[in-house]
């Protein structure tokens, strides 16, 4: 499934340094938007939604770290703070403040398009979680796990028969779609099963699936090995908060 492009807002007031970050975004697949000030952020965040907001901390009038309180403030937007200064006590300011993730001037623009990736993977697989507390059912690829019913059903309706093993470690999977270390693979937080499986168990429980929802289970797409890692569920996951068709897609909002 093809993701949305992020909307980023770049709040920097070096026009230089400003069309730069735009301009590495942009030809990475990122909707960019720019301000100067404090006062240019506030009408572009009311123009248009922000997935992910770059403050500078040297501004012009008010400050980055002000302003990052204002914004935390009212918003769950995710910011990566940008300045000039290097030394720890400005970036323990910053993620006081409600900062993500901070970053030091000058740093290379791969390393900025990292931190913004993985800022909102941690947002994306923060919201599923929160979604799926009061989901009866998450959908994946057409794919539906219904909570209710315990059971899995595949693109075209049809029941898929699975243990309760399985089901449980597939529900976890779904409802944390980043990397799960085997501890943290056992079963979800309402399983029957004991609380915790052996590594062995897992990868066992993990073949199985692979052979249930994989087109390939030996070329896996939906459940990647991370090596020393374990595992990770890659398809955008779907919550269902009733058993019908329409579904809330989890995606970055302000």
């Amino acid at each position: 499934m093809v993701q949305p492009s992020p909307n980023i807002l770049v709040v920097e007031d070096d026009r230089e340094t400003r069309m730069l970050i735009a301009r590495y975004l942009r030809t990475n697949a990122c909707n960019v938007a720019t301000a100067g000030d404090g006062r240019e952020m506030a009408r572009a965040m009311t123009d248009r939604r922000v997935d992910l907001l770059i403050l500078d901390v040297m501004l012009p009038g008010e400050d980055g770290l002000s302003l990052c309180r204002k914004v935390r403030a009212v918003s769950q937007t995710p910011i990566i703070m940008l300045t000039a200064r290097g030394e720890d006590i400005d970036r323990i300011v910053g993620l006081e403040m409600g900062a993500d993730d901070y970053l030091a001037k000058p740093f290379n623009p791969r390393e900025l398009l990292a931190r913004i990736n993985a800022v909102l993977r941690r947002q994306a697989a923060a919201r599923t979680a929160s979604a799926a507390e009061g989901a009866t059912a998450l959908g994946f690829l057409g794919w539906r796990i219904d909570f209710r019913r315990r059971e899995l059903r595949d693109p075209a309706g049809a029941r898929v028969a699975m243990t309760s093993a399985e089901f449980d470690l597939l529900r976890t999977f779904c409802e944390r779609p980043a990397c799960c270390r085997a501890t943290a693979c056992s079963t979800s937080r309402k399983a029957a099963t004991p609380a915790r499986l052996s590594e062995r168990s897992i990868d066992v429980l993990v073949s199985r699936i692979r052979r249930k929802i994989e087109p390939d289970p030996q070329d896996a797409t939906m459940i990647k090995t991370v090596r020393s890692g374990g595992y990770m569920f890659t398809p955008r996951v779907e919550a269902r908060v009733e058993a019908s068709v329409e579904a809330i897609v989890i995606t970055a909002t302000n």
